[in-house]
């Protein structure tokens, strides 16, 4: 529905009042199941019903999790990310159920199961819906009550989720406690970044949201108003403020724990920033923690999070005084790889107080005379900083975590300003800022500045979380000094290294000025770059044992020093394996923080090549975690695994032989197939002539759409370009994690096809998928997984095989006293007369062998013997049902 300026005034002047005198709650329809704990030893089982609830004309798919122990417990709403679904938030919804909460997860408007036009939480829409799951909580006999229809509850969710998180605290006064993750806090700031369209992120909004029309008719209007124009008008961005947390930014008095993204254009950390500035000048407690990933890639720490945000619910819900919740502040830190093991460094820096942005800024001397900068006419070439859409998928996530990245500046669109080499370490923690004077030959000028780490040799460079801050000059034309904010990053740049101001005139996420001109800019004062002393990476805590007894210290510490050498010191390869793909030995994985609960435990097989192995089991089962380990995303707890030999860890030089496409496929839109593929490929810095590019591309199939835009493609075809993506540089070892998913049967059987012809070539392929059908027609081997532990390993004919049921093919019908002598044959237990032969059921000690000679001494005119049972039979006798 459209917001009435006058209602909006009168909402945000009574949002509580409001929200609490809404329409009520109706339940649709209901399915109670039970669910046991997942992928654990645990024992503790968890009681979930999946309902439809009616909320103001619209139809919300939910699903409530509980302890199977009877009490009241405080309640947690668990929003979803855009694009998603409840489905996202059962596993976290499951964890905190068995640590004693009762929570609720749901589908918001226009995604999922559930109805309704997609309102960018809209306060009248998804705010509102908020308020009403509330009220339902408040009557459900296992939640705790403050006061009669007062829930204690808490709200946590990432990006689109993070922010109602936030609203929802604003809006009405029973949310207790909140966990926003990678969110906004100003949704106009964040998409108009000073004026700028930020336009491929907007593009990818949409388009996840299933297009312009699945969207409230006001803001389809105001995207494709400012999409046209290039230019966010001042409805526009009044629109977007409205439906932001700042709008209510005075209200929101609860403890909050901030989560946001270092890697992430899309919503930076200037959005946390203010979020912290004004909720804790409400007087509410506020912790902020930067994590290593977020929109464009990196790592997203979820476990470390998830404890994180259920130590906070257990502080601010439970009222459990003695949880410790963390630091005030703390950042994890990336510094490239350990050249003595070749993993990935990331830990984690804190401070006992948030220090903002702009702490203890240091002046850094820059030089570079008046430069002139054009601004080509539409604004092509752009320059390249992130890769919005691309960042999250496959190998550009894994390069993020370490710092890599694609950035490129075309000569003639750019100026630049340089510092001499340093003399000692520098750490940024903050946002940079500048001041400059820009000329224009028109009076609006746009201009994107970003500062680079450049190394010794003046020509490696890197974009620190490729990070880049557009800013619009107005009245441009008669010259104007101009102070930009330039990214917040948290980044070491080494001694000897030098500071790179770089102005350009367009970037690939933004929208330019169509219009040609020429920009003057010069500098105006140093480089002020904000250092946070307090901000300090701890050592490890010693017992206090250590100082009473510096004898036994010593002793202890010389026994870690000697494990820690042989824990790093990265195994020799194994010539006897040079051969085979992988070799997983003892494999063995702890939840975060647990001593007793397995994601995946000693487990053991091995791939040969040529095979394509399907890795099967039930949610929960360990799959993933062990292609994450596999892939060398994370450290395994005990056991090894060994890629032709070589043993693997984060960053281990033979993961170049392993190709992975474990997520869902992101390309850039307007780009054609074959132009992402060269700018992925580029990302990797390996040589052009190292990708393989046409033979990736024959396997994959795409023919001539590789030079259409990728916006033009199918699911079909998006899937294939993405496997194609995971095929270049024709790794040895390919590793694919659904790659079924949402295609079409005839899809599905392109895919198999695929699979089939890259493995042909003596490679190998891995595929983890739940589609059983499938797999029996394009695997050779499958391994079968269930709650961490391997339950059988083999070729598919012989998995399938193993059972108890024949079907043996005859000739002619076979007549009724035949089928009572076969069926009272030793090692039959029955026989029963089908269309085309005989179903018979064999004895425990009955075989296949023994009742062919059988049937040929009975004259049973054979002519094929087969197992009676498809992949799904036999995957559901392995696991015992658990599925």
């Amino acid at each position: 529905m459209d917001l009435r300026l006058p209602a909006l005034r009168g909402l945000l002047r009574r949002p509580r009042r409001l929200l609490a005198a809404g329409a009520a709650v109706v339940v649709l329809a209901g399915a109670g199941t039970w669910t046991a704990a997942v992928a654990s030893d645990d024992p503790r089982a968890v009681r979930r019903s999946d309902q439809v609830m009616a909320v103001d004309g619209v139809r919300l798919d939910t699903s409530y999790f509980t302890p199977a122990g009877s009490g009241r417990h405080p309640a947690v709403l668990l929003a979803h990310g855009f694009g998603g679904s409840k489905d996202d938030m059962r596993r976290q919804a499951e964890d905190l159920a068995r640590d004693g909460y009762a929570v609720l997860t749901w589908s918001a408007r226009g995604f999922g199961g559930s109805t309704g036009k997609i309102g960018l939480n809209d306060p009248q829409g998804e705010v509102a819906d908020v308020s009403r799951l509330i009220d339902w909580l408040a009557r459900q006999p296992q939640v705790r009550l403050d006061k009669p229809g007062d829930p204690r509850v808490g709200v946590a969710g990432g990006s689109y989720g993070g922010a109602i998180s936030l609203l929802a605290a604003g809006y009405d006064h029973r949310v207790d406690a909140i966990a926003p993750a990678i969110t906004y806090w100003n949704l106009a700031d964040a998409l108009f970044p000073d004026g700028v369209f930020k336009k491929l992120w907007a593009g990818v909004f949409v388009n996840t949201g299933g297009g312009c029309a699945r969207f409230q008719p006001t803001l389809c209007r105001m995207y494709e108003r400012v999409a046209e124009s290039g230019t966010p008008d001042p409805a526009a961005r009044k629109l977007l403020e409205e439906r932001s947390p700042s709008a209510v930014g005075d209200r929101i008095k609860v403890p909050t724990l901030l989560v946001q993204g270092q890697t992430d254009s899309l919503f930076p950390l200037g959005q946390a920033d203010a979020a912290a500035k004004a909720i804790r000048a409400n007087g509410a407690p506020v912790d902020v923690d930067w994590i290593a990933g977020g929109h464009d890639g990196g790592d997203m720490e979820t476990s470390r999070i998830e404890a994180r945000v259920r130590a906070w619910f257990d502080r601010y819900l439970k009222g459990d005084e003695g949880t410790e919740t963390g630091p005030a502040f703390r950042v994890t830190r990336t510094g490239g790889v350990d050249s003595t093991d070749g993993t990935a460094r990331l830990r984690g820096a804190s401070a006992a107080a948030y220090p903002g942005l702009r702490d203890h800024p240091r002046p850094v001397a820059l030089t570079g005379g008046t430069q002139r900068v054009a601004n080509p006419a539409g604004a092509s070439p752009p320059g390249v900083s992130a890769l919005p859409g691309l960042g999250g998928s496959g190998g550009l996530a894994q390069l993020s975590a370490l710092g890599v990245g694609v950035s490129l500046d075309f000569p003639g669109q750019y100026a630049r300003f340089d510092s001499a080499p340093l003399t000692r370490d520098l750490r940024v923690t903050g946002t940079p800022t500048a001041t400059v004077h820009i000329t224009s030959t028109r009076d609006d000028a746009v201009l994107f500045g970003k500062v680079y780490d450049v190394g010794p040799d003046g020509r490696r460079q890197v974009l620190p979380a490729r990070l880049v801050a557009p800013f619009r000059v107005t009245g441009a034309k008669a010259g104007k000094d101009v102070t930009v904010t330039l990214p917040a990053i948290d980044h070491e740049v080494q001694k000897g290294h030098r500071l790179r101001l770089v102005l350009a005139s367009t970037d690939l996420g933004y929208a330019s000025p169509a219009a040609p001109a020429t920009y003057t800019v010069s500098l105006k004062g140093s480089l002020s770059v904000p250092t946070a002393p307090s901000v300090t990476t701890a050592a490890a805590a010693l017992p206090a044992w250590v100082w009473w007894l510096p004898a036994a210290g010593a002793v202890a510490a010389l026994a870690l020093l000697l494990t820690t050498r042989r824990r790093t010191s990265a195994p020799a390869p194994d010539p006897g394996l040079a051969e085979v793909p992988l070799m997983i030995t003892g494999l063995s994985k702890r939840y975060a923080g647990a001593t007793d609960r397995y994601a995946v435990r000693d487990l053991s097989f091995r791939v040969e090549k040529g095979q394509v192995l399907g890795l099967l089991g039930p949610n929960g089962a360990g799959k993933t975690t062990t292609l994450r380990m596999l892939m060398g995303l994370i450290r395994p707890d005990a056991g090894e695994i060994r890629v032709f030999g070589h043993t693997i860890r984060p960053g281990a030089s033979v993961l170049s032989r392993v190709g992975a496409f474990v997520e869902g496929a992101g390309f850039l839109p307007h780009l054609s197939g074959r132009e992402n593929l060269e700018l992925y490929w580029r990302a990797t810095g390996r040589p052009p002539e190292d990708a393989h590019l046409d033979e990736a591309l024959e396997i994959a199939g795409l023919g001539d759409a590789l030079a259409r835009a990728v916006r033009t493609y199918s699911q079909g075809m998006r899937q294939r370009l993405a496997i194609a993506q995971a095929m270049l540089g024709l790794p040895d070892l390919l590793i694919l994690d659904e790659p079924t998913n949402g295609l079409d049967p005839p899809q599905i059987r392109e895919m198999r096809e695929v699979m089939i012809r890259y493995a042909a070539g003596g490679r190998t392929v891995i595929v983890s998928s739940h589609l059983l059908a499938e797999v029996e027609q394009s695997c050779t081997h499958l391994v079968v997984m269930d709650r961490g532990r391997l339950v059988q390993a083999g070729p598919v004919r012989e998995i399938v095989g193993s059972g108890d049921t024949l079907l043996v093919g005859t000739a002619v019908p076979v007549q009724e006293p035949v089928v009572e002598k076969v069926g009272a044959l030793d090692g039959v237990a029955s026989a029963v007369r089908t269309d085309d032969g005989l179903l018979i059921r064999l004895d425990p000690g009955g075989t296949a062998e023994r009742l062919v000679v059988e049937l040929v001494r009975l004259e049973v005119p054979v002519t094929s013997v087969g197992p009676h049972r498809r992949l799904e039979d036999a995957f559901l006798t392995l696991i015992g049902g658990s599925a």
